[in-house]
Protein backbone atom coordinates (compact mmCIF):
# COMPACT_ATOMS: atom_id res chain seq x y z
CA UNK A 1 0.00 0.00 0.00
CA UNK A 2 1.36 3.43 -0.97
CA UNK A 3 1.95 6.24 1.52
CA UNK A 4 -0.12 9.36 1.00
CA UNK A 5 1.09 12.93 1.22
CA UNK A 6 -0.11 14.80 4.28
CA UNK A 7 -2.01 18.11 4.16
CA UNK A 8 1.07 20.12 5.10
CA UNK A 9 2.97 18.54 2.20
CA UNK A 10 0.16 19.49 -0.17
CA UNK A 11 0.22 23.04 1.20
CA UNK A 12 3.94 23.27 0.40
CA UNK A 13 3.34 22.04 -3.13
CA UNK A 14 0.47 24.49 -3.58
CA UNK A 15 2.62 27.39 -2.37
CA UNK A 16 5.30 26.65 -4.95
CA UNK A 17 5.55 28.74 -8.10
CA UNK A 18 8.30 29.62 -10.61
CA UNK A 19 9.23 32.57 -8.37
CA UNK A 20 9.13 30.56 -5.12
CA UNK A 21 10.65 27.09 -5.59
CA UNK A 22 10.22 25.28 -2.28
CA UNK A 23 13.49 23.42 -1.96
CA UNK A 24 16.33 23.59 0.53
CA UNK A 25 19.94 23.57 -0.52
CA UNK A 26 23.37 23.29 1.06
CA UNK A 27 26.78 23.95 -0.43
CA UNK A 28 29.68 22.13 1.20
CA UNK A 29 33.35 22.54 0.34
CA UNK A 30 35.72 19.56 0.58
CA UNK A 31 39.46 19.11 0.54
CA UNK A 32 39.96 15.80 -1.31
CA UNK A 33 43.51 15.35 -0.02
CA UNK A 34 44.62 11.83 -0.94
CA UNK A 35 41.09 10.43 -1.02
CA UNK A 36 40.58 10.85 -4.75
CA UNK A 37 37.13 12.32 -4.16
CA UNK A 38 35.62 12.96 -7.59
CA UNK A 39 32.35 12.46 -9.46
CA UNK A 40 32.68 8.68 -9.66
CA UNK A 41 33.47 8.42 -5.94
CA UNK A 42 30.43 10.58 -5.17
CA UNK A 43 28.11 8.43 -7.27
CA UNK A 44 29.47 5.32 -5.60
CA UNK A 45 28.95 6.85 -2.16
CA UNK A 46 25.33 7.72 -2.94
CA UNK A 47 24.66 4.26 -4.36
CA UNK A 48 26.03 2.85 -1.12
CA UNK A 49 23.93 5.07 1.20
CA UNK A 50 20.69 5.91 -0.63
CA UNK A 51 18.93 2.86 0.78
CA UNK A 52 18.78 4.72 4.12
CA UNK A 53 16.56 7.37 2.51
CA UNK A 54 14.23 5.34 0.24
CA UNK A 55 12.07 8.37 -0.54
CA UNK A 56 14.93 9.74 -2.64
CA UNK A 57 13.99 7.05 -5.19
CA UNK A 58 10.28 7.88 -5.13
CA UNK A 59 8.13 10.40 -6.97
CA UNK A 60 4.69 11.90 -6.40
CA UNK A 61 1.73 10.23 -8.14
CA UNK A 62 -1.66 11.95 -8.24
CA UNK A 63 -4.91 9.99 -7.83
CA UNK A 64 -7.44 10.11 -10.71
CA UNK A 65 -10.31 12.42 -9.93
CA UNK A 66 -8.47 13.68 -6.82
CA UNK A 67 -10.38 11.11 -4.80
CA UNK A 68 -7.60 11.18 -2.22
CA UNK A 69 -4.27 12.84 -1.58
CA UNK A 70 -1.38 11.96 -3.94
CA UNK A 71 0.87 9.04 -3.02
CA UNK A 72 4.60 8.30 -2.99
CA UNK A 73 5.52 5.62 -5.55
CA UNK A 74 8.83 4.14 -6.66
CA UNK A 75 10.24 5.83 -9.75
CA UNK A 76 10.39 2.99 -12.26
CA UNK A 77 12.76 5.07 -14.41
CA UNK A 78 15.02 6.16 -11.56
CA UNK A 79 18.34 7.34 -12.99
CA UNK A 80 21.02 8.29 -10.49
CA UNK A 81 23.06 10.01 -13.21
CA UNK A 82 20.15 12.43 -13.76
CA UNK A 83 20.13 13.48 -10.12
CA UNK A 84 23.91 13.56 -9.51
CA UNK A 85 25.45 16.08 -11.88
CA UNK A 86 28.86 17.46 -12.61
CA UNK A 87 29.86 21.10 -12.96
CA UNK A 88 33.07 23.11 -12.86
CA UNK A 89 34.47 26.60 -12.43
CA UNK A 90 37.34 28.04 -14.46
CA UNK A 91 40.46 27.25 -12.44
CA UNK A 92 41.24 28.52 -9.91
CA UNK A 93 37.61 29.05 -9.00
CA UNK A 94 36.83 31.60 -6.30
CA UNK A 95 34.12 31.65 -3.66
CA UNK A 96 32.41 34.50 -5.52
CA UNK A 97 32.23 32.39 -8.69
CA UNK A 98 30.87 29.48 -6.68
CA UNK A 99 28.22 31.73 -5.13
CA UNK A 100 27.06 32.85 -8.57
CA UNK A 101 26.78 29.27 -9.76
CA UNK A 102 24.85 28.28 -6.64
CA UNK A 103 22.44 31.20 -7.10
CA UNK A 104 21.64 30.11 -10.67
CA UNK A 105 21.13 26.46 -9.76
CA UNK A 106 18.85 27.10 -6.77
CA UNK A 107 16.72 29.46 -8.86
CA UNK A 108 15.43 26.52 -10.90
CA UNK A 109 12.47 24.46 -9.60
CA UNK A 110 12.78 20.68 -9.36
CA UNK A 111 11.04 18.37 -11.84
CA UNK A 112 7.91 16.99 -10.16
CA UNK A 113 7.83 14.00 -12.50
CA UNK A 114 10.99 12.65 -10.84
CA UNK A 115 12.28 12.24 -7.28
CA UNK A 116 12.55 15.76 -5.90
CA UNK A 117 16.28 16.22 -5.42
CA UNK A 118 19.51 17.05 -7.26
CA UNK A 119 23.18 17.08 -6.33
CA UNK A 120 26.07 18.82 -8.10
CA UNK A 121 29.77 18.15 -7.75
CA UNK A 122 31.54 21.42 -8.58
CA UNK A 123 35.19 21.05 -9.54
CA UNK A 124 37.86 23.64 -10.28
CA UNK A 125 37.98 25.48 -6.93
CA UNK A 126 41.24 26.97 -5.75
CA UNK A 127 43.70 24.73 -3.88
CA UNK A 128 42.24 21.62 -5.50
CA UNK A 129 39.03 21.83 -3.47
CA UNK A 130 35.61 20.69 -4.70
CA UNK A 131 32.11 21.76 -3.70
CA UNK A 132 29.00 19.67 -3.25
CA UNK A 133 25.70 21.46 -3.84
CA UNK A 134 22.59 19.51 -2.88
CA UNK A 135 18.99 20.60 -3.07
CA UNK A 136 15.89 18.71 -1.91
CA UNK A 137 12.23 19.67 -1.99
CA UNK A 138 10.67 20.53 1.36
CA UNK A 139 8.07 17.75 1.02
CA UNK A 140 10.87 15.21 0.71
CA UNK A 141 12.56 15.83 4.07
CA UNK A 142 10.29 15.83 7.11
CA UNK A 143 12.75 14.74 9.80
CA UNK A 144 10.50 11.85 10.78
CA UNK A 145 10.13 9.49 7.83
CA UNK A 146 13.01 10.93 5.81
CA UNK A 147 16.19 12.80 6.69
CA UNK A 148 18.28 14.74 4.22
CA UNK A 149 20.52 12.70 1.93
CA UNK A 150 23.49 14.80 3.02
CA UNK A 151 23.06 13.44 6.53
CA UNK A 152 23.86 9.87 5.49
CA UNK A 153 26.77 10.77 3.19
CA UNK A 154 29.00 12.18 5.92
CA UNK A 155 31.27 10.17 8.21
CA UNK A 156 33.08 11.16 11.41
CA UNK A 157 36.39 9.69 10.23
CA UNK A 158 38.37 9.69 6.97
CA UNK A 159 37.86 5.94 6.63
CA UNK A 160 34.45 5.58 4.90
CA UNK A 161 32.20 2.74 5.94
CA UNK A 162 31.47 0.46 3.01
CA UNK A 163 27.83 -0.54 3.45
CA UNK A 164 27.21 -2.01 0.01
CA UNK A 165 24.48 -1.20 -2.50
CA UNK A 166 21.10 -2.74 -1.73
CA UNK A 167 20.26 -4.05 -5.21
CA UNK A 168 17.13 -1.91 -5.29
CA UNK A 169 14.45 -2.43 -7.89
CA UNK A 170 11.35 -0.31 -8.27
CA UNK A 171 8.09 -1.88 -7.22
CA UNK A 172 5.61 -2.55 -10.00
CA UNK A 173 3.91 0.56 -11.35
CA UNK A 174 0.52 1.27 -9.78
CA UNK A 175 -2.18 1.60 -12.43
CA UNK A 176 -4.81 4.37 -12.33
CA UNK A 177 -7.46 1.76 -11.52
CA UNK A 178 -5.44 0.52 -8.54
CA UNK A 179 -5.01 4.07 -7.30
CA UNK A 180 -8.77 4.57 -7.43
CA UNK A 181 -9.40 1.30 -5.59
CA UNK A 182 -6.91 2.31 -2.88
CA UNK A 183 -8.55 5.74 -2.62
CA UNK A 184 -12.01 4.20 -2.18
CA UNK A 185 -10.73 1.75 0.40
CA UNK A 186 -8.88 4.48 2.26
CA UNK A 187 -11.95 6.69 2.24
CA UNK A 188 -13.34 4.47 5.00
CA UNK A 189 -10.33 5.34 7.11
CA UNK A 190 -11.15 8.31 9.34
CA UNK A 191 -7.54 9.55 9.26
CA UNK A 192 -7.40 9.55 5.46
CA UNK A 193 -10.81 11.19 5.24
CA UNK A 194 -9.74 13.95 7.61
CA UNK A 195 -6.51 14.49 5.66
CA UNK A 196 -8.37 14.75 2.37
CA UNK A 197 -10.95 17.18 3.79
CA UNK A 198 -8.17 19.27 5.31
CA UNK A 199 -6.23 19.44 2.07
CA UNK A 200 -9.32 20.41 0.07
CA UNK A 201 -10.33 22.98 2.67
CA UNK A 202 -6.82 24.44 2.59
CA UNK A 203 -7.04 24.62 -1.20
CA UNK A 204 -10.32 26.54 -1.00
CA UNK A 205 -8.90 28.93 1.60
CA UNK A 206 -5.81 29.55 -0.52
CA UNK A 207 -8.09 30.30 -3.48
CA UNK A 208 -10.08 32.80 -1.42
CA UNK A 209 -6.89 34.39 -0.14
CA UNK A 210 -5.51 34.70 -3.68
CA UNK A 211 -8.76 36.24 -4.91
CA UNK A 212 -8.71 38.75 -2.06
CA UNK A 213 -5.15 39.76 -2.89
CA UNK A 214 -6.01 40.21 -6.56
CA UNK A 215 -9.05 42.30 -5.63
CA UNK A 216 -6.88 44.43 -3.38
CA UNK A 217 -4.41 45.05 -6.20
CA UNK A 218 -7.24 46.10 -8.54
CA UNK A 219 -8.65 48.53 -5.95
CA UNK A 220 -5.19 49.97 -5.32
CA UNK A 221 -4.69 50.39 -9.04
CA UNK A 222 -8.02 52.19 -9.54
CA UNK A 223 -7.30 54.46 -6.59
CA UNK A 224 -3.78 55.21 -7.83
CA UNK A 225 -2.20 53.58 -4.78
CA UNK A 226 0.71 51.17 -4.80
CA UNK A 227 0.58 48.02 -2.65
CA UNK A 228 1.97 48.67 0.81
CA UNK A 229 5.34 47.04 1.48
CA UNK A 230 5.76 45.81 5.03
CA UNK A 231 9.51 46.34 4.99
CA UNK A 232 12.46 46.83 2.62
CA UNK A 233 12.91 43.04 2.51
CA UNK A 234 9.44 42.15 1.26
CA UNK A 235 7.87 42.45 -2.17
CA UNK A 236 6.98 40.59 -5.35
CA UNK A 237 9.73 38.07 -6.09
CA UNK A 238 11.46 37.44 -9.38
CA UNK A 239 12.52 33.98 -10.57
CA UNK A 240 16.21 34.58 -9.86
CA UNK A 241 18.25 34.54 -6.68
CA UNK A 242 21.42 35.89 -5.15
CA UNK A 243 23.50 33.91 -2.67
CA UNK A 244 25.95 35.32 -0.13
CA UNK A 245 28.34 33.18 1.93
CA UNK A 246 30.11 34.44 5.06
CA UNK A 247 32.54 32.61 7.35
CA UNK A 248 33.23 33.78 10.92
CA UNK A 249 35.00 32.26 13.94
CA UNK A 250 32.96 30.52 16.64
CA UNK A 251 35.44 31.77 19.25
CA UNK A 252 34.28 35.35 18.63
CA UNK A 253 30.70 34.51 19.63
CA UNK A 254 31.88 32.69 22.73
CA UNK A 255 33.91 35.75 23.74
CA UNK A 256 30.83 37.97 23.47
CA UNK A 257 28.73 35.42 25.35
CA UNK A 258 31.28 35.24 28.17
CA UNK A 259 31.23 39.02 28.53
CA UNK A 260 27.52 39.75 28.21
CA UNK A 261 25.69 36.48 28.92
CA UNK A 262 23.11 34.66 26.84
CA UNK A 263 23.95 31.92 24.39
CA UNK A 264 25.84 31.66 21.13
CA UNK A 265 22.45 31.65 19.38
CA UNK A 266 21.62 34.99 21.05
CA UNK A 267 24.92 36.47 19.89
CA UNK A 268 24.33 35.24 16.34
CA UNK A 269 20.88 36.85 16.23
CA UNK A 270 22.30 40.07 17.68
CA UNK A 271 24.93 39.96 14.92
CA UNK A 272 22.21 39.53 12.31
CA UNK A 273 20.34 42.46 13.84
CA UNK A 274 23.38 44.71 13.73
CA UNK A 275 24.12 43.68 10.15
CA UNK A 276 20.55 44.44 9.06
CA UNK A 277 20.73 47.84 10.74
CA UNK A 278 24.00 48.79 9.03
CA UNK A 279 22.78 47.44 5.68
CA UNK A 280 19.52 49.38 5.86
CA UNK A 281 21.35 52.57 6.81
CA UNK A 282 23.73 52.10 3.87
CA UNK A 283 20.65 51.85 1.66
CA UNK A 284 19.50 55.16 3.18
CA UNK A 285 16.34 53.55 4.50
CA UNK A 286 14.48 55.69 7.02
CA UNK A 287 15.09 54.19 10.47
CA UNK A 288 12.53 56.49 12.06
CA UNK A 289 9.56 54.27 11.27
CA UNK A 290 11.47 51.00 11.04
CA UNK A 291 12.34 50.08 14.59
CA UNK A 292 12.07 46.31 14.38
CA UNK A 293 12.15 43.47 11.88
CA UNK A 294 9.99 40.54 12.88
CA UNK A 295 11.78 37.23 12.39
CA UNK A 296 10.70 33.63 12.76
CA UNK A 297 13.45 31.49 14.26
CA UNK A 298 12.90 27.70 14.26
CA UNK A 299 14.22 26.38 17.57
CA UNK A 300 14.75 22.99 19.16
CA UNK A 301 12.35 21.85 21.85
CA UNK A 302 12.35 18.68 23.86
CA UNK A 303 9.56 16.67 25.45
CA UNK A 304 11.14 13.25 25.23
CA UNK A 305 14.53 11.72 24.50
CA UNK A 306 15.56 13.50 21.32
CA UNK A 307 16.57 11.35 18.39
CA UNK A 308 17.94 12.42 15.03
CA UNK A 309 15.11 10.60 13.26
CA UNK A 310 12.41 12.53 15.14
CA UNK A 311 13.55 16.09 14.48
CA UNK A 312 10.34 16.83 12.58
CA UNK A 313 8.36 16.83 15.82
CA UNK A 314 11.05 18.54 17.90
CA UNK A 315 11.31 21.93 16.18
CA UNK A 316 8.96 24.84 16.82
CA UNK A 317 8.66 28.42 15.61
CA UNK A 318 9.78 31.28 17.83
CA UNK A 319 9.06 34.87 16.86
CA UNK A 320 11.48 37.62 17.79
CA UNK A 321 11.46 41.32 16.94
CA UNK A 322 15.01 42.18 15.90
CA UNK A 323 15.67 45.71 17.23
CA UNK A 324 17.28 47.24 14.13
CA UNK A 325 16.37 50.73 15.36
CA UNK A 326 18.58 50.38 18.45
CA UNK A 327 22.02 51.98 18.10
CA UNK A 328 23.79 50.18 20.95
CA UNK A 329 25.06 46.67 20.07
CA UNK A 330 24.95 45.61 23.74
CA UNK A 331 21.35 46.75 24.17
CA UNK A 332 20.43 44.90 20.97
CA UNK A 333 22.03 41.75 22.36
CA UNK A 334 20.19 41.98 25.68
CA UNK A 335 16.87 42.54 23.93
CA UNK A 336 17.45 39.34 21.96
CA UNK A 337 18.44 37.50 25.15
CA UNK A 338 15.26 38.67 26.84
CA UNK A 339 13.16 37.45 23.90
CA UNK A 340 14.49 33.90 24.27
CA UNK A 341 14.52 33.83 28.08
CA UNK A 342 10.90 32.66 28.36
CA UNK A 343 11.61 29.74 26.06
CA UNK A 344 14.65 28.69 28.07
CA UNK A 345 12.72 28.88 31.34
CA UNK A 346 10.17 26.33 30.12
CA UNK A 347 12.87 23.67 30.42
CA UNK A 348 12.09 22.43 26.89
CA UNK A 349 15.02 24.12 25.18
CA UNK A 350 17.67 21.84 23.74
CA UNK A 351 21.27 22.77 24.50
CA UNK A 352 23.31 23.34 21.35
CA UNK A 353 26.03 20.91 22.39
CA UNK A 354 23.46 18.18 22.99
CA UNK A 355 21.78 18.69 19.63
CA UNK A 356 25.10 18.71 17.79
CA UNK A 357 26.20 15.62 19.67
CA UNK A 358 23.32 13.40 18.57
CA UNK A 359 24.65 10.37 16.73
CA UNK A 360 24.06 10.80 13.02
CA UNK A 361 22.87 14.41 13.33
CA UNK A 362 23.60 16.69 10.38
CA UNK A 363 22.62 20.35 10.04
CA UNK A 364 21.10 19.78 6.59
CA UNK A 365 18.08 17.98 8.07
CA UNK A 366 17.54 20.65 10.71
CA UNK A 367 17.63 23.40 8.06
CA UNK A 368 15.10 21.48 5.98
CA UNK A 369 12.70 21.16 8.94
CA UNK A 370 13.28 24.79 9.86
CA UNK A 371 12.16 25.85 6.39
CA UNK A 372 8.98 23.77 6.76
CA UNK A 373 8.28 25.34 10.14
CA UNK A 374 8.73 28.86 8.73
CA UNK A 375 6.45 28.12 5.77
CA UNK A 376 3.73 26.85 8.11
CA UNK A 377 3.82 30.19 10.00
CA UNK A 378 3.52 32.39 6.92
CA UNK A 379 0.01 33.59 7.77
CA UNK A 380 1.14 34.86 11.17
CA UNK A 381 3.12 37.62 9.53
CA UNK A 382 6.88 38.12 9.68
CA UNK A 383 9.58 39.67 7.51
CA UNK A 384 12.48 37.24 7.78
CA UNK A 385 13.32 33.63 8.63
CA UNK A 386 16.60 32.86 10.39
CA UNK A 387 17.55 29.21 10.90
CA UNK A 388 20.57 28.66 13.13
CA UNK A 389 21.86 25.10 13.45
CA UNK A 390 24.63 24.02 15.86
CA UNK A 391 26.69 21.51 13.94
CA UNK A 392 29.48 19.19 15.13
CA UNK A 393 32.72 20.78 16.26
CA UNK A 394 34.91 18.05 14.80
CA UNK A 395 35.62 17.36 11.12
CA UNK A 396 33.25 15.37 8.91
CA UNK A 397 34.21 13.46 5.76
CA UNK A 398 32.64 12.25 2.54
CA UNK A 399 34.40 9.29 0.93
CA UNK A 400 37.55 10.29 2.82
CA UNK A 401 37.48 13.95 1.76
CA UNK A 402 37.39 16.42 4.65
CA UNK A 403 34.56 18.96 4.72
CA UNK A 404 36.14 22.36 5.32
CA UNK A 405 33.06 24.59 5.00
CA UNK A 406 29.28 24.27 4.88
CA UNK A 407 26.86 27.02 3.88
CA UNK A 408 23.07 26.63 4.07
CA UNK A 409 21.03 28.01 1.16
CA UNK A 410 17.57 28.70 2.63
CA UNK A 411 14.55 29.08 0.32
CA UNK A 412 12.57 32.31 -0.04
CA UNK A 413 8.94 32.32 1.00
CA UNK A 414 6.31 34.12 -1.09
CA UNK A 415 6.75 37.86 -0.69
CA UNK A 416 9.95 37.46 1.35
CA UNK A 417 13.05 38.73 -0.43
CA UNK A 418 15.55 37.58 2.18
CA UNK A 419 16.27 34.43 4.21
CA UNK A 420 19.26 33.63 6.42
CA UNK A 421 20.66 30.24 7.41
CA UNK A 422 23.48 29.75 9.90
CA UNK A 423 25.53 26.63 10.63
CA UNK A 424 28.31 26.27 13.19
CA UNK A 425 30.85 23.59 12.31
CA UNK A 426 34.39 22.71 13.36
CA UNK A 427 35.22 26.01 15.05
CA UNK A 428 33.50 28.32 12.58
CA UNK A 429 30.07 29.86 12.00
CA UNK A 430 28.88 29.88 8.39
CA UNK A 431 26.15 32.21 7.10
CA UNK A 432 24.19 31.46 3.95
CA UNK A 433 22.07 34.38 2.75
CA UNK A 434 19.50 33.93 -0.01
CA UNK A 435 18.05 37.07 -1.59
CA UNK A 436 15.85 37.96 -4.53
CA UNK A 437 18.07 39.07 -7.39
CA UNK A 438 15.92 42.04 -8.44
CA UNK A 439 14.62 43.29 -5.09
CA UNK A 440 17.97 43.14 -3.26
CA UNK A 441 20.77 43.85 -5.75
CA UNK A 442 23.04 44.90 -2.86
CA UNK A 443 22.77 41.63 -0.92
CA UNK A 444 26.57 41.25 -0.99
CA UNK A 445 26.80 44.30 1.25
CA UNK A 446 24.78 42.47 3.90
CA UNK A 447 27.52 39.83 4.03
CA UNK A 448 30.10 42.54 4.76
CA UNK A 449 27.82 43.97 7.43
CA UNK A 450 27.67 40.57 9.17
CA UNK A 451 31.41 40.67 9.83
CA UNK A 452 31.32 44.32 10.88
CA UNK A 453 28.42 43.70 13.30
CA UNK A 454 30.34 40.85 14.92
CA UNK A 455 33.44 43.04 15.24
CA UNK A 456 31.29 45.70 16.89
CA UNK A 457 30.10 43.20 19.50
CA UNK A 458 33.66 41.99 20.05
CA UNK A 459 34.80 45.53 20.73
CA UNK A 460 32.23 45.81 23.53
CA UNK A 461 33.32 42.46 24.97
CA UNK A 462 36.95 43.47 25.22
CA UNK A 463 36.29 46.14 27.85
CA UNK A 464 33.16 44.62 29.41
CA UNK A 465 33.19 43.68 33.04
CA UNK A 466 32.75 39.94 33.72
CA UNK A 467 29.33 38.72 34.69
CA UNK A 468 28.53 38.31 38.35
CA UNK A 469 28.43 34.63 39.42
CA UNK A 470 25.06 33.27 40.42
CA UNK A 471 24.04 34.04 43.98
CA UNK A 472 25.75 37.45 44.13
CA UNK A 473 23.97 40.75 43.68
CA UNK A 474 25.36 43.68 41.85
CA UNK A 475 23.89 46.73 40.17
CA UNK A 476 23.22 46.38 36.46
CA UNK A 477 25.99 47.94 34.33
CA UNK A 478 25.48 51.20 32.50
CA UNK A 479 25.91 51.14 28.72
CA UNK A 480 25.76 54.28 26.59
CA UNK A 481 23.76 56.08 29.24
CA UNK A 482 21.21 53.29 29.63
CA UNK A 483 20.62 50.55 32.12
CA UNK A 484 20.76 47.21 30.37
CA UNK A 485 18.67 44.22 31.33
CA UNK A 486 20.28 41.63 33.50
CA UNK A 487 21.94 39.00 31.35
CA UNK A 488 20.16 35.67 31.09
CA UNK A 489 21.95 32.73 32.71
CA UNK A 490 23.67 30.21 30.54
Amino acid sequence: MSERLRPRDLALLAAESPSTPMHNATVEIFDPGQSGFDYDRLVGLIEDRISFVPRYRQRIQTVPGRLANPVWVDDEHFDLAYHVRRSALPRPGSLDQLRELVARIVSRPLDRQRPLWEMYLVEGLADGQVALLSKSHEVLVDGVETVDLGQVLLDVSPEPKELGADGWRARARISPAELVVEAVRDSFSSATLVDTVRSRTSSVLRGVDTTAKRTGRVVNGLAGRRPVRDSPITGTLSQQRRFVAVRTDLASYRTVRAAHGGTVNDVILATVTGALRAWLMNRKESMGGLRQIRAVVPISVIDKELEATSLGSQIAAHFVDLPVGEASPVVRLHQVIYSFRAHKETGRAVAANRLAGIAGFAPTTFHAIGARVAAAQLRRGFHLSVTNVPGPQSPLYAAGARMVATYPVPPLLPGHALAIGVTSYDGAVYYGITADRDLLPDADLLGTCIKEALDELLDTATGARPRVPRGRKKAAPRVAGRTTRKAAPK
